[in-house]
């Protein structure tokens, strides 16, 4: 026992003002795994919870990143202080440095104060489609700083989240599953107009992963300088990959079109060539 007590009271740093001994090493190790074993016990309570509840995936991702920033917040804090360091004394001894690494890291920490605001409000979410700088894609991880969204390209862009605060940012999946697309086809003057809109309509309804819940809307927009402009808008959960969605669409209208004698035209100009005669008089 007595040898067992040696090795605990160890000192495996030792000066002056501070020491550390085994002792206290140990039970700063102990305090980070209970952190680790709270934090795993909080997660599968959330899967639980989430299937109960009918929590989406986002917001419960959400919950967790702030609870184990929390948890990691206190416990480091508290292991600190288990082998004699005083954080508020290391925070004020340290406050001219914190200063100076502030200055220089000012959109560092508007990255990390946004990520906050993000995990808090729940505006952006994993698995949520968004639309940011003109580009679409999906969301796969929200951290503290940064974020992660894969493109259509299956490319993964690494955004600030102080772009997702500062920007205007359109989020496709935030409010319904579904949502409203559009493909815009002309015809030629002289066209059944009614038979275009049969058309269109049957056009979507043949088309896959268009929501067959919702009706299709088509509008005769304008009177263009070669064709008659219509929109056809269709709903779709397939947010996406609804690109391919509407090139689907396109080669059923170009074929429907090209079997009722509908045709599409192409932009024409007339030229008017005048000629004049010129007379040269050579005079003598």
């Amino acid at each position: 026992m007595q040898a067992l007590n040696n090795i605990l009271q160890y000192k495996l740093i030792d000066f002056e003002t501070y020491q550390v001994t085994v002792f206290q090493l140990f039970i700063f190790i102990a305090i980070l795994v209970i952190a680790k074993i709270i934090l795993s016990i909080f997660k599968m309570f959330l899967n639980r919870q989430k299937k109960q509840l009918k929590i989406d995936h986002g917001r419960s991702h959400s919950i967790y990143k702030i609870a184990m920033y929390v948890c990691w917040t206190f416990a480091i804090i508290i292991g600190l202080n288990s082998i004699g360091i005083e954080i508020t004394i290391l925070l004020a001894g340290s406050a001219a440095l914190l200063v100076g690494v502030g200055l220089g890291l000012q959109q560092t920490f508007n990255d990390l104060v946004c990520g906050i605001i993000i995990l808090f409000e729940g505006t952006i979410q994993v698995r949520d489609i968004v639309e940011v700088s003109d580009i679409v894609g999906r969301v796969t991880h929200i951290g503290i700083r940064t974020s992660k969204i894969v493109t259509r390209d299956n490319i993964i862009m690494i955004v600030p989240n102080s772009k997702f605060v500062t920007d205007m940012v359109i989020n496709w999946s935030h409010i319904e599953e579904q949502t409203r697309f559009k493909v815009t086809v002309g015809v030629a003057y002289g066209s059944d107009v009614q038979l275009v809109k049969k058309l269109l309509t049957e056009s979507v309804g043949e088309t896959d992963k268009v929501s067959k819940t919702k009706k299709p809307i088509v509008r005769f927009i304008d009177f263009g300088e070669s064709s008659l402009d219509f929109e056809i808008h269709f709903w779709t959960t397939e947010n996406f990959g609804v690109e391919d969605i509407k090139s689907d669409l396109r080669f059923t209208i170009d074929q429907k079109f090209r079997d009722n004698k509908v045709q599409i035209p192409f932009p024409q100009r007339d030229l008017h060539l005048i000629s004049s005669k010129i007379n040269f008089n050579e005079k003598a």
